[in-house]
């Protein structure tokens, strides 16, 4: 057992979207601190839900679970991120963890945009994802992260990330990504590491096949310094990024997000609100 402390913070959140008469609602909504979320929003009409989860604790230690639940219903969407950047405390050794349950229905889509998360040197966290699509769902979804406070000259020598990403269609796995990071001055300087880059992102869109020409696209919006990767899933595309800015891994992801929406969803994207630019 899980050794815990009453300092712990076990919180969770669970939402539940709808489309009534072609607009996506929140249906339900149930959460316990530090989670909370925000009042839904709808900056590009109606059919799609905007919500913005907030962490009242104002960072997660050594010993927090986090449980984040999203369910949506036939032929919703909903697109859902984060108020801030989430930061990981260093820890006395102790894990910190956050599980996210998705599950979405025939004909609908969710797009999981969480700002970046920030991992102290010294942290030891792991995060756990289960996307469950039925036929004709879609999900999209990024991950950037930045290993120590670079900005303050801190490394990530120190500590343990794991992170670990399935997504499910047809009752059988169409993306698995295990990611795992064990602080060391080696995994930081190696080019099978960090490479000396304190920042790494994935951006994955996943439910159908896609046109191979769509690569050389999502390619050629790339602008940045830092390294990239852009591959065809067996149903999907994903997109990898190496560099020292969260703000250029966003800033392409964007990009890319722009190009499939226009594309295989026939409407234009629209930035969230709290997102800095």
């Amino acid at each position: 057992m899980t050794e815990t402390t009453p300092t712990d913070w076990h919180g969770s959140l669970c939402l539940e979207f709808a489309n009534r008469q072609g607009s996506t609602q929140l249906i339900h909504s149930q959460t316990k601190a530090p989670l909370k979320i925000q009042r839904p929003f709808y900056p590009e009409g109606s059919e799609v839900c905007h919500s913005v989860i907030m962490h009242t604790a104002g960072g997660i230690v050594g010993g927090d679970r986090l449980s984040l639940d999203f369910r949506l219903k036939s032929k919703a969407h909903a697109l859902i991120t984060t108020a801030a950047a989430s930061k990981i405390y260093k820890t006395n050794g102790r894990e910190a963890r956050q599980v996210v349950q998705v599950d979405v229905a025939s004909g609908a889509c969710l797009e999981w945009f969480p700002q970046e998360t920030i991992v102290f040197n010294q942290a030891v966290y792991r995060q756990e994802m289960r996307v469950n699509l039925a036929p004709d769902a879609t999900w999209l979804g990024w991950e950037i992260t930045r290993f120590g406070r670079s900005a303050r000259g801190e490394r990530f020598i120190e500590g343990e990330w794991r992170s670990h990403t399935e997504v499910w269609q047809h009752d059988r796995p169409i993306w698995v990504d295990r990611q795992w990071l064990p602080g060391s001055e080696a995994l930081v300087t190696s080019l099978h590491g960090l490479a000396t880059c304190p920042v790494v992102g994935s951006f994955a869109w996943i439910g159908r096949s896609i046109d191979p020409e769509i690569i050389e696209k999502a390619r050629s919006v790339w602008a940045g310094n830092g390294e990239i990767g852009v591959t065809r899933l067996m149903s999907g595309l994903l997109c990898r990024y190496r560099g020292h800015s969260t703000m250029e891994a966003r800033q392409w992801f964007i990009e890319v997000w722009r190009l499939v929406r226009e594309l295989y969803c026939d409407r234009a994207i629209c930035v969230p609100r709290v997102w800095q630019q």
